[in-house]
């Protein structure tokens, strides 16, 4: 429709819809022709955001081959066991990367290696290989293709676990556009800026690829700095952005976060965790809606999404049901639960993964009667706005209560001397497990782990709080801001055995605990505890 209007906007340069268009087509004749890839053989990619990216995968459409898209902040062996797990048939990767990869390369089966610099030993040139299938006949696109052919095989972050690669069809990434337009009220006069990095489907789906199908504008940091973000919101008249809490923090730390008027910028999408609620009411004190989006890589990502008009009426809630998948809430037995119950998340929809790249049995346990299961725990209120209340996995079960380290986090993180938290479990003799709270404070605060102790009482049920409170100066991160929550289970594990190394050789004491029973609900309640 508009072929000369900007589709990317990428360090100074411009691609026009007609010039990305005619790349696409040089992309397409390099893998079909130069490189012989066939219906559903996998192409790696290692680089940072560009257009490059952008092209690769348009370009793997074409001839029904299958992105993956590597995380740049893996180790080399992390990179190995992936490629030998995806088994992709070339690995295109950015200057910078070539070493990287040359370092684990007899990890992994033959895979050809194709580098966009102008000479690197022991990869083909991407110049020279566009040269050679340019002398080759007109590439011919497959008539066997269909939309429900693998395009993206997106390696989920493996916060709880090995990674697996979640296949993406082109009919989810359509479908998934379709979620992205309804939310953002998306149109082809936005410009949307984008930071995160898009080997993850947040980048990569929420705004970027739908904004393509809209004809709008995309602005393309090749990784996040605050400095290019305030010039890009001045020079380039933002309309949309994506960002994660740490991105979001690090912008409002900013002294230009006050001064800056977003004239242009009509909203913020923000995901991948649990936002607090202060955060988002902040954002829209600010003047601009932060809209909060749920899903996972396994979804698309996009399964639920605040409408703007409900961001601050409605800020610890991550939306409503996408327009285009549905989500149901159950319990343990498959029975859906009540308003206000809280139930495992399942989602179902176009929008949804195949499978689990060869993993047939990780791939039938995530799905009943084509419903995922996401492992995330949430409800809904009587609006049909939906909460998320933590995982599965996270929930931790203290004298048969079950404890949502996500309530407590929200709780904790409205106190004003606190940055960041994050609430694990950890085994206990007595009840089986107890909360442990790990505690960034803000800068220039000095609140201690008792005060923390002291601001839970009477705004967390005393079977909630936390029975211990850790500081740290900051809370172990994935490329997406998502805590890891693994990390910090050792570093309790550690404290502990720590604190019962330095106990030894003392005079062990019997500690009991004494209760009492409460008259108007009949329950226990501490009175403390005594050592005898």
């Amino acid at each position: 429709m508009t072929p000369g209007k900007p589709a990317i906007l990428y360090e100074g340069g411009e691609f026009s819809y007609a010039a990305l268009a005619h790349r696409i087509d040089i992309y397409a004749q390099v893998l079909g022709l130069g490189l012989g890839l066939q219906r559903g053989d996998r192409v790696a990619y290692l680089g940072l955001n560009s257009p490059e990216f952008i092209t690769l995968l348009f370009a793997c459409a074409r001839v029904g081959a299958v992105l993956l898209p590597l995380n740049w902040r893996l180790t080399a062996p992390e990179h190995a066991q992936i490629l030998q797990h995806a088994r992709p048939l070339v690995l295109f990767a950015e200057n910078e990367f070539t070493d990287h990869i040359d370092s684990v390369r007899d990890q992994f089966e033959s895979v050809a290696m194709v580098a966009f610099a102008a000479t690197c030993e022991n990869w083909t040139s991407f110049a020279l290989l566009e040269l050679a299938s340019s002398e080759q006949a007109t590439y011919i696109r497959p008539d066997n293709l269909t939309e429900d052919d693998g395009l993206v095989l997106c390696y989920t972050s493996g916060t709880t676990g090995a990674a697996k690669g979640a296949l993406l069809s082109k009919k989810a990434l359509f479908w998934n556009a379709a979620n992205s337009i309804h939310m953002h009220e998306m149109s082809s006069e936005d410009t949307v800026l984008t930071l995160l990095p898009m080997f993850h489907v947040g980048g990569l789906n929420i705004q970027s690829m739908p904004a393509f199908y809209c004809g709008a504008t995309v602005v393309i940091h090749r990784r996040f700095e605050v400095d290019l973000f305030y010039q890009a919101l001045e020079e380039q008249k933002v309309t949309l952005t994506l960002l994660v809490p740490t991105v979001l923090l690090a912008l409002m730390s900013d002294p230009r976060w006050e001064t800056c008027r977003p004239n242009h910028l009509r909203l913020i999408s923000i995901g991948s965790t649990i936002v607090p609620a202060q955060l988002v009411l902040a954002v829209c004190d600010w003047g601009v809606p932060l809209i909060q989006v749920y899903g996972s890589t396994e979804t698309g990502p996009i399964a639920a999404y605040t409408p703007a008009a409900d961001a601050a009426r409605k800020p610890a809630s991550t939306g409503k049901t996408a327009a285009h998948c549905e989500i149901r809430l159950v319990d343990e037995q498959g029975d859906e639960v009540a308003v206000d119950e809280k139930g495992e998340i399942l989602v179902r929809g176009p929008n949804v993964m195949t499978e689990y790249w060869a993993d047939v049995e990780a791939t039938r346990e995530a799905f009943t009667d084509h419903w995922f299961h996401s492992g995330d725990v949430g409800h809904f209120d009587a609006e049909g706005f939906l909460y998320v209340d933590g995982r599965i996995k996270d929930m931790i079960i203290s004298g048969g209560e079950n404890i949502y380290p996500a309530q407590i986090e929200n709780h904790l993180t409205a106190c004003d001397e606190i940055d960041e938290v994050a609430v694990v479990g950890r085994a206990d003799d007595y009840w089986g497990e107890v909360a442990v709270a790990v505690v960034v404070a803000k800068k220039g605060c000095s609140i201690n782990a008792e005060q923390v102790l002291a601001y839970c009482e009477g705004r967390i049920s005393s079977y909630s709080c936390p029975k211990e409170v850790i500081m740290v100066d900051h809370l172990p991160c994935n490329a997406m801001g998502k805590v890891l929550k693994e990390e910090l289970r050792k570093l309790v594990i550690v404290r502990m055995k720590s604190a019962q190394g330095r106990g030894r050789g003392k005079k062990k004491k019997l500690i009991k605990k004494m209760f009492f029973i409460t008259p108007q609900t009949g329950r226990k309640k501490s009175l403390g505890f005594y050592i005898c």
